[in-house]
């Protein structure tokens, strides 16, 4: 008998090089085309057709996900997860960022996805402070770990910035 072996690792990588079953975007509530990593997702994905396929889903409730196909990406899809703005963390933020990524990771257990690349949600121009993006982040992924024994996933974080990455991985590190 082979038990499921799930890890979480951390990458200085591009997350539309990651080939994954699916990468998440950093998506907003209208799931339309944005800047940083949505940005370059939908580019790289191929503009129009993204487009298209979330205009089909039209919407997004923040702390939720929905999925469409990667077309040009290595990865087969994308998971659209809508992570909240950072207020203060008095709003409901670290449980609205949490929900992000335990909806993303459901959707992908629900689609048979076995590895996903995720980049730090919120953490960008929605101003959820680095360290506690990690935080959540790393909990919602530990969590799902702990839920679903018997399911094997690969997470991997996708990062471009040398202390995003540092902090990470000392989070990472405190919470195995």
């Amino acid at each position: 008998m082979v038990l499921p072996m799930s890890l979480i690792e951390i990458k200085k990588i591009g997350i539309t090089q990651l080939d994954t079953d699916a990468v998440v975007n950093a998506a907003n509530t209208g799931l339309w085309e944005g800047g940083g990593v949505c940005g370059f997702i939908f580019r790289d994905a191929g503009s129009e057709e993204m487009t298209a396929a979330c205009r089909k889903i039209g919407h997004c409730d923040e702390g939720s996900a929905v999925i469409t196909p990667g077309f040009k990406l290595p990865a087969k899809y994308v998971i659209h997860a809508v992570g909240p703005r950072w207020f203060g963390g008095e709003n409901n933020e670290p449980k609205v960022l949490y929900s992000a990524y335990m909806q993303s990771l459901l959707l992908a257990k629900e689609n048979d996805l076995h590895s996903i690349g995720f980049p730090l949600i919120s953490a960008g121009i929605f101003g959820y402070p680095v360290d506690k993006a990690w935080e959540r982040a790393i909990r919602a992924c530990n969590d799902f770990i702990k839920d679903n024994p018997d399911y094997d996933i690969k997470i991997i974080f996708a990062v471009l910035d040398d202390r995003i990455l540092e902090i990470g991985e000392k989070t990472l590190r405190g919470c195995l």
